[in-house]
């Protein structure tokens, strides 16, 4: 039982790792929502801010000026954030890996690979927190800018939604929290 629980939550750290890396580095945190017939597709992100030409199809990316220039403080945080939770879930996968009872490291003491089992799922907790923080201080900024806007009754134009990439931020740090309980709670 232990070693199918073990690869289901390798399988999950792994895919819920791919997710934040994927949500860290694509570009689409935030999404114009505006339904009246728009030309473009604009998304922005972390890194740099993108526009799709609807008709043909043409994408043209802006980067932002510098990473260490001045920068909204959701943006800064965010990408605190995701990048230390990144650097987590990996450290995290390192070391489930050479806790798995499937693998021959460290075979002639179980209790090492039990010790490395709960730190991958300590570390894959904090992670799973970092990421969940960032990914959510990020959504509730984008909704109270835009809330502020509409309780003043200022014209907004076209406004952003949440992005792809920070719902996949979210699910990416989910996945890594279930798995971090499936390791530390019910491993043995």
């Amino acid at each position: 039982m232990s070693a199918a629980l073990q690869v289901t939550a390798f399988g999950l750290a792994l895919l819920s790792t791919l997710f934040l890396l994927l949500a860290t580095c694509t570009d689409c945190w935030m999404v114009n929502a505006d339904d009246s017939l728009e030309v473009s597709h604009k998304c922005r992100g972390l890194w740099r801010e993108c526009v799709t030409n609807m008709q043909d199809g043409v994408r043209t990316c802006d980067q932002y000026d510098s990473i260490l220039a001045d920068h909204p403080v959701k943006i800064v945080v965010t990408r605190t954030l995701m990048i230390t939770a990144d650097l987590l879930a990996g450290l995290a996968l390192a070391t489930l890996v050479l806790g798995l009872d499937c693998i021959t490291f460290f075979k002639e003491n179980p209790g090492v690979k039990l010790k490395l089992c709960y730190g991958a799922g300590a570390i894959l907790g904090a992670g799973s927190i970092l990421g969940l923080t960032g990914s959510v201080w990020y959504a509730v900024d984008v909704y109270v800018e835009r809330a502020m806007l509409v309780s003043h009754n200022i014209f907004l134009g076209v406004h952003y939604d949440f992005g792809w990439s920070c719902w996949l931020g979210m699910a990416g740090s989910t996945g890594c929290f279930v798995a971090s309980v499936l390791l530390t709670c019910c491993l043995y």
